[in-house]
Formats: C-alpha cells, structure tokens, sequence
C-alpha cells in the first residue's frame, strides 16, 4: 500500500530545501512567512545572531484588518515593512516559507515592496 504524505510534510520538506539555499545576516535579514488558515505571520530574522529582529501578524492588535484572507496579507506586509524601516532595514532575503507565491504570500510580499522593503 502506498502511504500517502501529508501537505504538511510537504511543505515543511520544501521549506528546508529553500532554507539551504538562504539565510538572512545583519546587513540583509530574512523576512519569514507563515501562513496558518486563520492567520498570517511574518518576522524579519538576523540568523547570524539567531534573533527576530521585527514581526508582525494577523493576531496582532495594531491590525485592523484581522483573519487570514489577503487584505489581512497586505496590512501585514505593510507593518512589517513599516517596523524593519523603523529600525534601519531596507534590503531582505525573502523566504517563502514553502508555500507556492501566490495568493497571500504574494500579497504580502508586493505590499512589503509598496511599504519600502527591497528584495
């Protein structure tokens, strides 16, 4: 019988194989998005130091839009450019998080763009 693997698994298999290839550094943090069926998260990473320097999410309160659709994706690419412009980030590597760009993830990375953010 064929066992059957999970999206989940997936994606996380993707993930790591971008991750290879990535990592973000002090000059050039890595903006990281997670995308849940509710909600959207997003950090900008320095992994030379292992701290998440920025973040911004769905859940948050300074987020008038709340859910996981794709203005929520945009108001969240928005404020996270916003915050990394705050403490001196213009330039990051973008990590797709293994999922496809498109729908929210591409949404939130296009308002990044618009916000300031280069990548």
């Amino acid at each position: 019988m064929i066992k059957k693997i999970e999206k989940k698994e997936i994606r996380k298999r993707i993930h790591r194989r971008i991750r290879r290839k990535l990592a973000g550094t002090s000059e050039r943090p890595r903006l990281a998005v997670f995308r849940s069926v509710a909600h959207i998260y997003a950090q900008v990473i320095d992994d030379a130091k292992g701290v998440t320097v920025v973040s911004a999410s769905s859940v948050d309160k300074a987020v008038k839009t709340s859910g996981g659709n794709v203005a929520a994706a945009k108001a969240i690419g928005k404020l996270v450019a916003e915050r990394a412009r705050e403490k001196g980030i213009k330039n990051v590597v973008f990590d797709r998080g293994g999922y496809q760009y498109h729908g929210r993830i591409k949404a939130l990375a296009d308002a990044a763009r618009e916000a300031g953010l280069e990548f």
